[in-house]
Order: structure tokens, then C-alpha cells, then sequence
């Protein structure tokens, strides 16, 4: 499983995934996330799922950039490209997959822009080839292992959000999932894109790095815990016998 998240602000885009990658019973490290990018587009593409069919579909895509005269001038043609080079892939290769038990698995998030494009962009792929676009009312989305950082960015993530808030929220997610979901885990590497500069900055982050964060966290959840009122259930816990104290009814 992975955790790879892209978010769409007023400010441009974010994109954090991690690097676990298990085989069998071996644990790797490995990157999920890559950037592309010149005078013309720059874009990220983050991919959950089995990684053979990704590596595959990724390498088709490295020689379509490769041998075109023309560079993308609009980020949802790129999309198309990486979505066709994914139908490559299921014909080669899904019904070896199917044979041997193994869904064809694969999703994709593309985010970017190119010289034509007003603005920045975020697409997920699936694995059919079909895509949708992610829009300012749920300005983000998560491949791989979603449900254990999605509360979070679901309470506090908007697409005025400033970028440095995003990226800790979005940290916080990662923490999440990292905690609950043992397929998970640091190194992480962060995919900045400021809107209308056409260039992406990126970095890894070890756990060791983001200790601060963690606990910080932890010990706020806590003390917010211990600070709610909840006088409703003392009612409930009147109804408690008394430790030592005869709990049944009806005895001689």
C-alpha cells in the first residue's frame, strides 16, 4: 500500500507520498513521486498500486516526452498520454495479472501546468485510463492508504489554505496513516508548485525529521481530549456498581 496526496490550493500545489515498498517479506525504499518539468510545463505524477504496472506505464510515458518535437502545452494532454500508455499496460498485462489472482491496480495523480494553461491543475487517474479532475470544493486527493489521514484534511483543508499550512496538514495525514497502517511509512518526499512559475522544488524528509511534528501532535490531541466538557456523561457513569460491590440482582 502507499500514501501519496496531492492538494490543489489558491497558491499552486502539493504533493507528498511515501516510500515503502513491500515485496513478499522484503521492505524497500523507493520513490513514488516524479517531477517533470522546463521552460514550457512542470508537472508531478505520484502512483499507488501494483508497482510493476507503474514502473511500466511510467517508462512508455519517459519515451513519449522523449521523442515529442512539441512539449505538453496543456497539463490534461499529458494526462491523456499517461492515461493511454495505462491501456497499454492492461493489454500486455491484465490478464496475466487475473491468471495469477492479482487486480490490475493502478492510480495516478497528475498535477501541473503547462504554458497554455490559466492556471494549475490536479488530475487522478484510474485504472481504466479515465480521469477526473480534483476542484476547489475537495481540493485534495489520496491514492493508496486513505482512510486514516482523510478526517484530518477533510476538518481543515480549503483551497485558500496557505501552502506552508498545507504541507503540515498534510504531514499530519501522512503521521496518521503511518501510525495505523504498517504498509506505510517515512522517508517522504514533498513536491512544491507555486502557480504561473513553472517550476517545482522538491525534498525528502525522514522520520527523524518530522519527530517534532509527531509528538507535538500527540501531546495536543491529548490535552484537547482532557479539555472537553462532557458533563453529559456523568449521568452514565453514576450507573457504575461500586468496585468490591455485590452487581447482581435477585441473589439470597
Amino acid at each position: 500500500m502507499s500514501f501519496c496526496l496531492a492538494m490543489r490550493l489558491e497558491e499552486g500545489l502539493v504533493a507528498i507520498a511515501d516510500s515503502r515498498v513491500l515485496s513478499g517479506n522484503e521492505c524497500t525504499i523507493a520513490r513514488k513521486v516524479w517531477v517533470y518539468q522546463n521552460d514550457n510545463h512542470a508537472m508531478f505524477l505520484t502512483t499507488s498500486g501494483l508497482r510493476s504496472l507503474s514502473d511500466k506505464a511510467r517508462t512508455y510515458f519517459n519515451d513519449i516526452l522523449a521523442n515529442r518535437e512539441e512539449p505538453f502545452d496543456r497539463i490534461y494532454k499529458a494526462v491523456n498520454a499517461f492515461a493511454e500508455q495505462i491501456r497499454r499496460v492492461a493489454q500486455e498485462d491484465e490478464k496475466f495479472l487475473l491468471q495469477s489472482n492479482l487486480p490490475f491496480n493502478i492510480h495516478v495523480l497528475i498535477g501541473g501546468q503547462c504554458r497554455e494553461d490559466k492556471e494549475h491543475w490536479l488530475y487522478l487517474i484510474y485504472p481504466q485510463g479515465n480521469w477526473i479532475e480534483i476542484r476547489e470544493g475537495t481540493p485534495y486527493h489520496v491514492i493508496g492508504s486513505s482512510g486514516y489521514g482523510k478526517p484530518i484534511l477533510d476538518r481543515t483543508l480549503r483551497y485558500d489554505t496557505p501552502m506552508k499550512t498545507a504541507v503540515k496538514i498534510g504531514c499530519l495525514a501522512f503521521d496518521s496513516t503511518r501510525i495505523s497502517a504498517t504498509d506505510v511509512d517515512a522517508p517522504i518526499d514533498v513536491v512544491l508548485y507555486g502557480r504561473d512559475t513553472f517550476r517545482m522544488i522538491e525534498k525528502r524528509y525522514s522520520q527523524e525529521d518530522l519527530q517534532g511534528l509527531t509528538t507535538s501532535w500527540q501531546e495536543q490531541i491529548r490535552g484537547a481530549v482532557d479539555r472537553f466538557n462532557v458533563d453529559w456523561i456523568d449521568p452514565l457513569l453514576a450507573q457504575l456498581p461500586k468496585a468490591g460491590g455485590n452487581s447482581r440482582t435477585g441473589d439470597a
